[in-house]
């Protein structure tokens, strides 16, 4: 299950509540730009439209080797696929106690490009300094653990 791209500005702005699969709808040529990793995640997020969730703000690089007439927008907005029993727990989820939805990362399952989406509320910024203490304690931590063998 390789991954191919992971959201960490998502992680940090955002306190996780909890997390879903979903499948993306692509064509070939942006599958085999996303399996050579040539995609963005940093300031995507996922929309509630026309009965369905979308991808928004995801760059995938348009690939080098497919057909000169390929025009696609490598912004372009993305369906995400969702059973809709996900789909109506993510809108109550999202409308009753005011969460957003984010993409995390992207990675195969078998022959599948998915989407790890998490509900998540953003963060104060005492909230995020409090992460970078957090990870500069453990940074010292792992450190000192490494210089003792």
């Amino acid at each position: 299950m390789p991954q191919y791209a992971y959201n960490k500005k998502g992680a940090f702005n955002y306190h996780i509540h909890e997390t879903f699969e979903a499948g993306i709808q692509l064509t070939g040529a942006e599958v085999k730009s996303v399996k050579a990793k040539q995609l963005e995640l940093v300031g995507s997020y996922v929309s509630l439209r026309d009965n369905g969730l979308w991808l928004v703000g995801c760059h995938i690089t348009k690939y080098r080797h497919a057909a000169r007439e390929s025009n696609e927008d490598p912004d372009r907005t993305r369906k995400l696929l969702v059973k809709k029993s996900e789909l109506k727990t993510l809108i109550g989820k999202m409308t009753s106690e005011g969460l957003t939805l984010i993409p995390l990362s992207l990675y195969s399952k078998g022959s599948f490009v998915k989407v790890e989406v998490a509900l998540a509320r953003g963060k104060k910024k005492a909230d995020k300094r409090e992460s970078i203490r957090k990870k500069e304690a453990d940074r010292r931590m792992r450190s000192k653990m490494f210089r003792r063998r």
